[in-house]
């Protein structure tokens, strides 16, 4: 998991997501409305809780939220969304794992393979890499300069499985159905979270020299710059080496 901790921690250093509220805005909205088809209430529909209170930790306006969450529970019209898992190998052979809300899947699959094609990588059929890839419910927060392994009794007594700290903040990592319950513990404790989310985590990873790893990582800041991508997952197995080579650019 840790590849996944670090790629995660250098993006939110970058501010690439903050640098472009609007598309960010739109792909939360998405996420909202797709959610809201399976119930419009937050309180018995934990994905569109977890949706709805990842807009407002992204500063979202309310109006967007709530115009989102008529959408899909059919109060508005609604767009045609679907939500859909792409496949596919990188540079290098590192699997990639992509999440997509879309309205038009044709121009969806196009962005998408011309971005592989162009990275010497290719879309794969259905199956091909998933199974690489388990859920996980994932969380952070800030250790507010308390002791390591006081968090760590903190987070397993709250029903985590695993923890690892990096830069002043600590990834916390769940079974997927105990997310909420997890955040919910940890917030008793007053502890900030700054991320909350269920994601996708390679079972094991790959370790690449670092110049290929960039390219990589250069691949995935793209793919996820797409309107239509949500998230991007790899397992790539992200060294100091290959952070330090990206940040020199």
């Amino acid at each position: 998991m840790s590849g996944h901790s670090k790629w995660a921690t250098i993006k939110r250093k970058k501010g690439a997501a903050d640098a472009k509220r609007g598309a960010l805005f739109t792909k939360l909205a998405r996420q909202i409305t797709i959610a809201a088809r399976e119930g419009g209430d937050p309180e018995y529909n934990f994905k569109l809780r977890l949706a709805v209170d990842q807009a407002k930790a992204n500063a979202m306006p309310r109006d967007n939220i709530e115009r989102a969450v008529r959408r899909g529970s059919g109060a508005d019209k609604d767009t045609d969304l679907e939500e859909l898992l792409y496949e596919g190998y990188g540079p290098h052979g590192i699997a990639l794992l992509l999440q997509i809300v879309t309205d038009n899947r044709n121009r969806t699959v196009g962005d998408v393979r011309r971005l592989f094609t162009r990275a010497n990588g290719n879309l794969s059929e259905a199956g091909s890499v998933a199974w690489q890839f388990e859920a996980r419910g994932h969380i952070v927060i800030e250790t507010q300069k308390l002791a390591e392994d006081k968090l760590f009794e903190i987070a397993l007594e709250a029903g985590a499985d695993d923890i690892q700290f990096a830069d002043g903040e600590a990834d916390i990592y769940t079974n997927p159905g105990d997310l909420q319950l997890v955040r919910e513990a940890l917030t008793k404790q007053h502890l900030h979270i700054t991320v909350f989310e269920l994601i996708m985590v390679p079972k094991t990873t790959l370790a690449i020299e670092p110049f290929d790893a960039v390219q990589v990582m250069h691949l995935m800041e793209n793919l996820e710059e797409l309107d239509d991508v949500t998230k991007v997952y790899s397992n790539l197995e992200v060294t100091d080496e290959a952070l330090a080579a990206m940040e020199e650019e």
